[in-house]
């Protein structure tokens, strides 16, 4: 299958969390796509990300996540999505933080500091843990289209979708179908 990173796929306004995105349908096992799971795609990420991430000052020129770290990567991902969706939710743990900084301390062990460019999983790390610091937690959303976790950067807060432009559009074109249905059926 053939797969292209676009700019909708950076639509989470952080770098930890488009990370974390890059699981589609996390939560339906049948349907679940793990987009790292193709390992071209994991490379692929990180030039597309030097393109669309909303924090590509940052951190600089990124490059791909080396083989060797492909699996603390993935351990970052994970406690990455569960503790910013457990925060959005409400069901936050000691645990769950504790998990996104072992994972982060990992990663950022591992690398020496650089100029120029930037590894991917140390970049991400380091967007998680600025993140976990945010001092506007009400922010941090989860789409109810698409489940994905994004960061509302909207001066009054409104945001509901990742991207209005798919989301945000399949969700009205949605309530519109089964309005039309409902009327056919009355």
């Amino acid at each position: 299958m053939t797969f292209s990173w676009t700019q909708h796929r950076f639509s989470g306004g952080a770098l930890a969390l488009d990370v974390a995105n890059s699981v589609i349908l996390r939560f339906d096992a049948e349907r679940r796509i793990d987009r790292y799971a193709d390992p071209a795609a994991m490379r692929d990420f990180a030039t597309a990300a030097n393109r669309f991430s909303a924090e590509k000052e940052l951190f600089g020129t990124l490059e791909p996540v080396t083989p060797e770290n492909h699996a603390a990567f993935l351990d970052l991902r994970e406690a990455t999505d569960r503790h910013f969706r457990a925060g959005v939710l409400g069901t936050s743990t000691a645990e769950d933080l504790a998990d996104l900084l072992d994972a982060a301390s990992v990663i950022i062990r591992r690398h020496k500091a650089k100029t120029g460019r930037t590894p991917l999983d140390d970049a991400t790390a380091r967007s998680a843990l600025v993140l976990a610091t945010f001092e506007e937690p009400e922010r941090l959303k989860i789409c109810p289209n698409c489940q994905w976790l994004f960061l509302d950067r909207s001066r009054n807060r409104s945001r509901t979708w990742c991207d209005m432009t798919v989301c945000g559009n399949r969700m009205k074109a949605n309530r519109h179908y089964q309005r039309q249905k409902k009327e056919l059926t009355a």
